[in-house]
């Protein structure tokens, strides 16, 4: 583990490499203590690098065994004999040849004692690797850097009983048993230049199932996912997901895939969800793994975004990677956006888009208010593993969309296609992704790019005016963005806002407008206006009556919007707003608005408020929507994250939870018959099918449950027991469950012993059962989590079970992690200190739940802060962790 305070890496100081390295052969022998890596590297000097330039190749933690500098062996034991420098971390060469030369190293390293899971590890029995961002460095010395394009040819050997199975990049050329030995050996080449983040390899006793796809070319790609022996039935549904996300993307982008073999590996301990290697994916195994009686609806929707999203990969971050780690962006934001884009294709795209926004909220949003916000792509990092945030790829992925908006499907299609013809086999950047739709669209985007450097979520303030007279209606916008860290000032953003007027008994009107207060008649036939200015008047003529508008539809931008609707006006959206998304918005700024006013009551000792008018809107939602999956979102009340973000300061965790409790509570009561009725109405009529319709269909049915629970307590609890005891997926078994943790009791206490009973075996199914007891709103509930990290089930090591428990109790459960005594902001610092030498990784993203510490009110605050800086204070944190605290406290 890295320890020392890792150096500022600043994107004005990017220079070229000044050395390439063309080609890499790799010859690996597994071991599970002593794997011997032999590396060779053909390198030159590039001629855009600085002339006789130190060579120094990165490292970390290496054991060098030999080296040697065109077929001579180098001294390791007197570095001083060849001009150089060894360390674990580091082999410089201070004069290398000043021409195409061959290095050779060899390595050694015990897969099984990292625990950093970076690099070459074991999960279980399988070798397997995670290299990026950096973790090529743990394998071999090299020029660990992602615009270094190398084409790799690898060779691995083990035991054959232990490792039958051996894979790595592009294509097998080769493979034997090793005459006289128990060992064999594969030869894989990928033809295809790629940095060596994205360098994989796998070796393992895995059971497997196989299919091929036919290219739109006529080639066929034999397909692989191996898994668990026992767990194969459980891949079929991503091998489906995969081939169609294939296909679509030859659809929509004109994507073919491009080697003779395509395949993933699921594996149980796994620092991400999963890795995009060229040909040879590798996955966290809960986005791999389903079946109808361990995964939920859920699940099953990951599985299928995440899927694609890693192989959308090939083109957008492995043909095309990016430059720099700045850039990473450009291959996580696109990459989120064209998964996003499958996903709405694929199942309802107002859900989609409404679970997308949801996301963005919850987890991008407070990003950007506290004090680990920064830019899509930032200036500046001490530690790039921390930069895997949903700023890069949630936000990052709403940058394309605007993109998209404003520029037109036809011109967005014809940008991306240049941007593949132009850049494929480079590592590009930024710019050079946004020339390619200034040049096709012939529009400016300069000032859009704002949008990749400056942080914050920008604000929209909106105003109107209805002239009965004149018939006109005015709009007067202004866009703002709070400060930052780091950045005080903020320029004015692009911002597309995509709208409608609705005249109540006529609907949606057509948009007119004239004059120096008009809008262009691009911008009306789009119902899209453009927001670059700080402000902008719009006024609407031939408006015949005052109407309800609807704006930011489909969430056409990342913004804020401050526009103080009147309670009739929102009633109006709820019922016959076009744009669905917008209907789910006016019921959830209907929620937030009473939440607020409740959350204000109970601190003041008075009781929550209630709403009828609000009640009978979703009823009518309930009764009245053709896709039950949105009726299910439009019931579904804000968050606690979602309303305490709206509050903004001086937040108290325990109002807001009771408030919330409140308002669910009297829907509970004020919709019982609706409530009951759409339960039974919802029922499943036949076999189980994780598809969209009935998965909505299944929504909407435990929606109603929970809510009916919430208010008529006793017969819920019946229902619950009985949905839990009688159910046939785990989607309805795992929501009846979640109905009965919320009363303390035997029937929860049993209920729970049931499930882990009937699930021991299942591992994924195991951390649902630590996830549901971690997010119980009760005091009692960190005790619970403490006894729980004693169970037989309960380990550190394994990244999904940890982030089950103890992520779960941090993240999921706002009420408990800021307990007004600061015991929920102690026990995470423990763990994060306890974690951090063994996983700096995980224990960093764990510490990220403090992010919002500053909007607490001020009790909290102090207990959060006094947590934070007793981690600042230990004496050996990793970079990872380090870098999180001192942000944190900057």
């Amino acid at each position: 583990m890295r320890t020392d305070a890792a150096k500022p890496v600043r994107l004005k100081d990017y220079r070229v490499p000044d050395y390439l390295i063309g080609k890499v052969a790799l010859d690996v022998k597994l071991d599970p203590r002593a794997t011997k890596v032999a590396a060779r590297l053909s390198i030159r000097p590039n001629p855009k690098g600085r002339p006789n330039a130190p060579l120094v190749l990165d490292g970390d933690g290496l054991r060098a065994k030999r080296a040697a500098l065109d077929g001579r062996s180098l001294d390791l034991e007197d570095p001083g004999a060849w001009n150089g420098l060894l360390t674990p971390d580091a082999l410089t060469l201070n004069a290398p040849p000043q021409r195409p030369f061959e290095l050779e190293i060899e390595t050694e390293i015990d897969p099984s004692a990292n625990s950093q899971l970076m690099g070459l590890y074991r999960s279980g029995s399988a070798y397997c690797t995670q290299c990026e961002a950096e973790g090529f460095r743990r394998i071999t010395y090299f020029l660990d850097r992602p615009d270094v394009l190398s084409v790799y040819t690898v060779r691995l050997e083990a035991e054959a009983a232990e490792a039958p199975l051996l894979l790595s990049n592009g294509n097998k050329i080769e493979a034997r048993k090793i005459q006289g030995s128990t060992r064999h050996y594969a030869v894989w080449h990928d033809p295809f230049p790629k940095p060596c983040y994205l360098f994989a390899l796998v070796g393992g006793d895995l059971g497997s199932i196989f299919s091929e796809f036919t290219t739109r070319s006529g080639r066929q790609v034999k397909l692989g996912i191996h898994v668990e022996h026992g767990k194969e039935g459980q891949a079929a549904y991503a091998m489906d997901a995969l081939k169609r996300a294939m296909a679509w993307d030859e659809q929509v982008f004109g994507r073919e895939y491009d080697l003779d073999v395509f395949n993933i590996v699921a594996v149980s301990d796994f620092n991400m969800g999963a890795m995009e290697n060229k040909g040879l994916n590798i996955f966290n195994d809960k986005y791999i793994l389903a079946s109808p009686r361990t995964a939920t609806d859920a699940d099953y929707a990951h599985i299928e975004a995440v899927i694609a999203h890693e192989y959308f990969h090939n083109w957008t971050g492995n043909r095309i990677t990016c430059r720099d780690w700045f850039q990473l962006c450009l291959k996580e934001g696109l990459t989120v956006f064209r998964d996003h884009a499958f996903s709405a294709d694929m199942r309802s795209a107002p859900v989609r888009r409404i679970a997308d926004v949801r996301s963005l909220r919850a987890q991008q949003f407070a990003e950007d208010a506290g004090p680990l916000a920064h830019s899509v792509r930032p200036e500046t990092y001490r530690e790039i593993n921390n930069f895997y945030t949903a700023t890069v790829y949630e936000k990052g992925a709403e940058i394309i969309r605007m993109l998209r908006v404003l520029t037109g499907d036809e011109a967005f299609r014809k940008g991306m296609d240049l941007y593949f013809a132009r850049f494929d086999g480079a590592a590009a950047t930024i710019e050079d992704f946004i020339s390619c739709f200034a040049e096709i669209s012939g529009r400016d985007l300069t000032q859009f790019s704002r949008w990749y450097n400056q942080a914050g979520t920008p604000s929209l303030d909106v105003e109107t005016a209805y002239d009965e007279a004149s018939r006109t209606f005015t709009l007067d916008i202004s866009q703002s963005c709070k400060p930052t860290p780091g950045q005080d000032h903020k320029e004015p953003f692009v911002i597309p806002v995509a709208l409608g007027l609705i005249v109540p008994g006529e609907g949606d009107i057509r948009l007119r407008a004239d004059g120096n207060d008009g809008a262009s008649a691009e911008e009306l036939a789009k119902g899209v206006i453009e927001i670059s200015a700080p402000q902008r008047r719009i006024s609407f003529r031939d408006v015949p009556a005052r109407p309800v508008p609807s704006l930011l539809r489909g969430f056409s931008a990342p913004v804020r919007l401050n526009y103080v609707a009147s309670e009739d006006d929102l009633i109006t959206l709820i019922a016959h707003d076009s744009d669905d998304f917008n209907r789910w918005q006016a019921a959830q700024t209907y929620a937030t608005r009473l939440l607020q006013e409740s959350v204000a009551l109970i601190r003041a000792g008075e009781p929550p408020k209630s709403d009828m008018n609000f009640v009978r809107a979703l009823s009518a939602v309930v009764e009245t929507s053709r896709d039950p999956a949105f009726a299910a979102q439009a019931v579904t009340l804000p968050g606690e994250i979602d309303i305490a973000r709206e509050i903004g300061k001086d937040i108290d965790p325990d109002a807001i939870h009771l408030a919330r409790e409140a308002l669910r509570g009297a829907i509970g009561q004020g919709m019982g018959q609706v409530l009951l009725s759409a339960y039974g109405r919802m029922a499943a009529g036949g076999p189980y099918s994780p598809d969209a319709v009935p998965a909505g269909r299944r929504a909407l049915r435990n929606v109603t449950l929970d809510l009916f629970a919430a208010g008529d307590r006793e017969v819920g609890l019946r229902l619950a027991k009985r949905q839990f005891e009688s159910a046939q997926n785990m989607t309805d078994k795992f929501a009846a469950l979640c109905v009965l943790a919320q009363t303390p009791g035997s029937e929860r206490e049993s209920a729970f012993e049931a499930f882990y009973s009937a699930y021991e075996g299942e591992a994924l199914v195991i951390d649902k059962w630590f996830s549901l007891q971690a997010a119980i709103p009760e005091k009692a509930t960190l005790g619970r989590v403490k006894q729980l990290m004693k169970h037989k089930a309960f380990t550190y090591s394994n990244p999904n079970r940890l982030r089950a428990l103890v992520g779960s109790f941090a993240a999921a459960n706002p009420a408990q992690f800021n307990a007004p005594d600061g015991s929920g902001y102690d026990f995470i610092a423990g763990i994060v200190l306890d974690l951090d030498a063994k996983n700096p990784q995980v224990a960093a993203r764990l510490l990220s739940a403090f992010k919002s510490w500053r909007m607490l009110e001020a009790g909290r605050r102090a207990l959060a802060e006094d947590a934070l800086r007793h981690v600042a204070s230990a004496a050996a944190l990793s970079a990872d962790v380090r870098d999180i605290v001192e942000r944190s406290l900057a």
